[in-house]
C-alpha cells in the first residue's frame, strides 16, 4: 500500500496545477440541518485572492455579495439579498454546446449580480434565465435557495438551463448534493473537480452519520479539510507529510482558494431578512469566518469591506499575509507544494489551530444572540460592538501567527 502511495504521487506531479478555475459547493437542506434551515455553501477558487464584501441598491432589492476587490462594478461571485434569495455558482467545464466566440463567456458574475438585485424565489430565477438574451454567455452550475424553502441547483449554459431540484428525493435521497467543476447534464466524463466532488460527498456523508450539519460544522470539516478520496489519506489524521510538507492537487482548499461562504436560510414564514451570510476571506485554513444579517448588511463589519484608498478588505488583507508562509516557494516547482505543518501540527500552534478557537469564540457570542435576535431584532449599536470584539479577537491571533 505504501508503494502504491508514492507511485499515485508521483503521478500527481505529471499534471498540471494552473490555468483552470474551480470551486467546490453545496446545497444542504433543512432536514439535515441543526437548526431546521437550508444552507448553501460555495468554497471559492479564482486567479484574484483579493476580495470583499460590498452592499448594493439592485432595481428590486438590496444585497450583499462578496467581490473581487479591483471590481469595476456588476459583479458579483456569491450573495444574499434582503428576501433571503441566495446565489453561487461554480464554473463548469462540460456543459458548453456551441462555438459561440469566447469574447461574449464568462459573463456568470454579471448574471449572479443582476440575479440579486431583482429575484425572490427560484421560480423568479427561473423566469429571469428565460428572459436573458441568448447566448447567455455563461457555462456554469449556479445553486440558490430562498426563503420559502427552495433548494436547487441550474446547470446552465448559453442557451439552456436544467433544474436539480434539492429537495426532491430523487435528486438528493441523503438531503444534500454536491457540485464542483462538471455538471451532471453535461458530457460524461469531461469536466474538472471529481475529486474534489468525492472528497466533498465522503466529508458530507460522515456528517450526515454523525449528526446535523450547521455552517461551524461546514467550515471545520470541509473548507479546512485536507482529505483527499483518490489517495486514500486525510492529512489532519494520517502520518502522511512527515516533514510538514505535502503536494497542493485536489484537495478542497488549494492555493487558488481565495474565500469560502456559507449562506444560512430562513424557515418559511419567517423573515427573509434573518437569512445569514457567513464569509470567509482570503485563504480559507487561515480565514475566520464572520457572520453578516441581511437585514443589518448595510452594517457589515468594515474590516470586511472597502477601506479608503485600499480597494482590499483587511480581513483578507491578514488572511492573505499569513497564507504566503504556508506557500513560500517560488521557484521552478516550488509553489506546487504547501507547508500543512504550519497549519497543524502536534504542539497546536499552527495557523488552522490558532484560527479554530478564534472562530469559536464567533459562533459562541453570535449563536447566544440570534434566536433572541430572530423574535426581536438587534440594535446597531449592539451590532457594532460584537463585530469590534471580533475583530479584537481576530486580530489578536493573526498577530500571534506573524510571530510563529
Amino acid at each position: 500500500m505504501r508503494k502504491l502511495f508514492y507511485i499515485a504521487l508521483s503521478v500527481l506531479l505529471l499534471f498540471p496545477f494552473d490555468g483552470i478555475i474551480c470551486c467546490t459547493s453545496a446545497i444542504i437542506t433543512g432536514k439535515l440541518t441543526k437548526d431546521g434551515r437550508p444552507l448553501l455553501y460555495k468554497h471559492r477558487d479564482t486567479g484574484e485572492m483579493n476580495n470583499r464584501l460590498e452592499y448594493f441598491k439592485g432595481p428590486k432589492f438590496y444585497f450583499l455579495a462578496l467581490v473581487d476587490s479591483p471590481s469595476e462594478g456588476g459583479v458579483a461571485w456569491s450573495g444574499s439579498n434582503e428576501k433571503g434569495f441566495c446565489i453561487i455558482n461554480t464554473a463548469s467545464y462540460n456543459l458548453k454546446d456551441d462555438d459561440v466566440d469566447s469574447d461574449i463567456m464568462d459573463q456568470e458574475g454579471a448574471l449572479m449580480y443582476k440575479a440579486l438585485g431583482v429575484c425572490e424565489t427560484l421560480a423568479d430565477f427561473e423566469n429571469f434565465l428565460d428572459t436573458l438574451s441568448r447566448p447567455m454567455g455563461v457555462e456554469s452550475n449556479f445553486g440558490v435557495i430562498d426563503a420559502l424553502g427552495g433548494a436547487a441547483y441550474y446547470e446552465t449554459n448559453n442557451h439552456k438551463w436544467t433544474k436539480f431540484d434539492v429537495n426532491d428525493p430523487s435528486v438528493a435521497p441523503e438531503g444534500y448534493f454536491v457540485v464542483t467543476n462538471f455538471s451532471y447534464s453535461g458530457r460524461k466524463d469531461e469536466g474538472m473537480g471529481y475529486i474534489r466532488s468525492e472528497n466533498a460527498k465522503h466529508i458530507f456523508a460522515q456528517g450526515v452519520k454523525r449528526g446535523k450539519i450547521d455552517p461551524q460544522w461546514i467550515y471545520d470539516n470541509v473548507s479546512r479539510s485536507f482529505y483527499h478520496d483518490r489517495l486514500g489519506i486525510d492529512l489532519k489524521r494520517d502520518k502522511v507529510a512527515k516533514n510538514g510538507w505535502f503536494i497542493d492537487q485536489d484537495f478542497i482548499p488549494r492555493r487558488s482558494s481565495s474565500a469560502s461562504m456559507v449562506f444560512q436560510g430562513v424557515k418559511p414564514g419567517e423573515d427573509p431578512a434573518m437569512t445569514i451570510m457567513w464569509t470567509v476571506l482570503g485563504y480559507p485554513p487561515v480565514g475566520v469566518a464572520v457572520p453578516v444579517i441581511m437585514k443589518y448588511a448595510s452594517q457589515a463589519p468594515s474590516y470586511m469591506l472597502k477601506r479608503g484608498r485600499d480597494d482590499n478588505a483587511e480581513l483578507c488583507n491578514m488572511a492573505l499575509a499569513v497564507k504566503k508562509n504556508v506557500f513560500p516557494i517560488k521557484r521552478g516547482n516550488g509553489n506546487k507544494y504547501f507547508n500543512f505543518g504550519l497549519l497543524y501540527n502536534k504542539k497546536r500552534t499552527g495557523y488552522s489551530q490558532r484560527m479554530a478557537s478564534t472562530e469559536q469564540y464567533i459562533f459562541d457570542v453570535f449563536n447566544k444572540n440570534l434566536d433572541s435576535w430572530r423574535i426581536n431584532g438587534v440594535d446597531a449599536g449592539i451590532l457594532g460592538g460584537i463585530y469590534d470584539r471580533y475583530w479584537g479577537e481576530i486580530s489578536k491571533t493573526y498577530g500571534e501567527c506573524r510571530g510563529n
